[in-house]
């Protein structure tokens, strides 16, 4: 079964939370601080394989976890980092962030990698917060959630021609002319419902061909699947567009000729100035040729050379591979975008500055104030609230960066609630913060 798009939810592991211990050692009757940071979470990562043609395993498999890292011990031990999950999806991937829209990554190069969902990282242990002045810190962070989001995975096939046309207008049949692949072919419309690549020779050349299946007037807006089998055309390089010039078909070879390529300008821009090859199809049928002569007359002046054929009997076929082999060489390869997430990396170790705890806005939500910053939010996140230590040192950052005096300013007082993220506080002057 071909599948080209589906929507998957991606989950990074979770961070392990870092370990409060002290030593405990003979003759050492103050040990200090000995608390482990906790493991990295693991992060789902795609890789882009040669091998593989389909995104069909992905409508069994929707949602993609990766192992959440192991909290810290004793004796200053690091919890174990969370496995990675490597998914391996065909070359010519697009990874969409659903909700956003945001590219993530375009996978056109086999073993190309990319992250979907990164992992959190772990927490400190409380002997990463010993200090000439506090000696015996009773507190340490949790771990960083992982990150989460609903991906749509999207195939477009790699190919350096791609044959377009009206259904049953003999693109399958070629193509079964002029390599190994067998598409399905029948005397009825919209016989191909799936791409078809096949690998062609000419020559000493060879190139692969990509048999598109059938467009129709309003394909751009999804009339006969048309988004579903636009897509592929995006990445080929030459376009061979197949014309029945048959007068059994009951439609104007012209008007084919451009109904398509106006369906290609309405789906992208670029499409319809893609280098092409027009081949009047189905030469051998009465009638034919005064109907392919008409055709290439039209398009005489655009420039768009029309090649006779019948792919039924070969007649002319050998000249078209020739013909494309040439074109082939004189156009540059295709430059393709790649675009991606960052590499899977070494576990990270608290090296980064993260965004800056000041760098808050600070609104009402009724009685309630609410502070909306990326690094108030990530501390709170990482906070033990449960840990009366722990919470102290939240209130000490959250003041030495100044967001204490800029509620104050914005009206808070003795008993009023704070909103951090998803976490509400009571403010209390004697106690500090407590916990809503």
């Amino acid at each position: 079964m071909f599948v080209d798009y589906v929507e998957v939810q991606a989950k990074g592991g979770d961070g392990g939370a870092g370990a409060v211990a002290f030593r405990r050692e003979k003759y050492v009757p103050r040990g200090g601080p000995a608390g482990g940071d906790g493991g990295r979470g693991g992060s789902v990562i795609l890789q882009a394989d040669a091998a593989l043609r389909t995104l069909k395993d992905f409508r069994y498999q929707k949602h993609l976890r990766a192992r959440n890292g192991q909290p810290g011990g004793s004796s200053d031990k690091t919890g174990a980092d969370g496995e990675d999950l490597v998914v391996q999806v065909p070359v010519g991937t697009i990874v969409r962030d659903v909700d956003t829209g945001e590219l993530i990554a375009d996978l056109v190069a086999h073993g190309q990698r990319a992250v979907m969902a990164r992992g959190g990282m772990g927490g400190r242990g409380n002997a990463r917060f010993a200090t000439a002045v506090h000696r015996t810190p009773k507190f340490a962070e949790k771990g960083e959630a992982g990150e989460e989001r609903r991906a749509s995975l999207e195939l477009r096939v790699l190919a350096d021609v791609g044959l377009i046309g009206y259904p049953n207008a003999g693109k399958s049949t070629l193509l079964s002319r002029i390599s190994s692949a067998r598409p399905k072919i029948a005397d009825y419309a919209f016989t191909t419902l799936n791409p078809v690549l096949g690998v062609v020779e000419a020559g000493d050349d060879s190139f692969v061909v990509a048999d598109i299946p059938g467009l129709i007037e309003g394909a751009a807006d999804g009339v006969g699947l048309g988004h579903e089998f636009l897509r592929h055309i995006v990445r080929t390089r030459l376009l061979v567009h197949v014309v029945d010039v048959s007068e059994f078909s009951g439609r104007d070879p012209i008007r084919d000729y451009e109904v398509i390529r106006r369906e290609l300008a309405l789906y992208e821009a670029g499409l319809e100035v893609k280098p092409e090859i027009v081949v009047a199809n189905k030469i051998d049928m009465p009638g034919a040729p005064a109907r392919a002569c008409a055709l290439a007359e039209a398009l005489e002046s655009k420039g768009v050379p029309v090649l006779d054929i019948s792919a039924l009997t070969g007649e002319g076929v050998r000249a078209l591979l020739y013909a494309v082999s040439a074109r082939l060489a004189q156009l540059p390869p295709e430059q393709l975008p790649i675009v991606h997430g960052p590499e899977a990396e070494e576990p990270r170790r608290y090296t980064a500055r993260g965004p800056r705890l000041r760098d808050v806005s600070i609104s009402r939500d009724g009685d309630v104030f609410v502070v909306i910053g990326e690094g108030a939010e990530r501390l709170v996140e990482r906070t033990d609230l449960d840990n009366e230590a722990a919470l102290n040192r939240l209130y000490g950052m959250l003041a030495r960066a100044g967001v204490m005096d800029a509620l104050r300013e914005a009206g808070m007082d003795e008993g009023d609630t704070i909103r951090i993220g998803d976490t509400e506080f009571v403010f209390a002057e004697s106690y500090n913060m407590r916990r809503g």
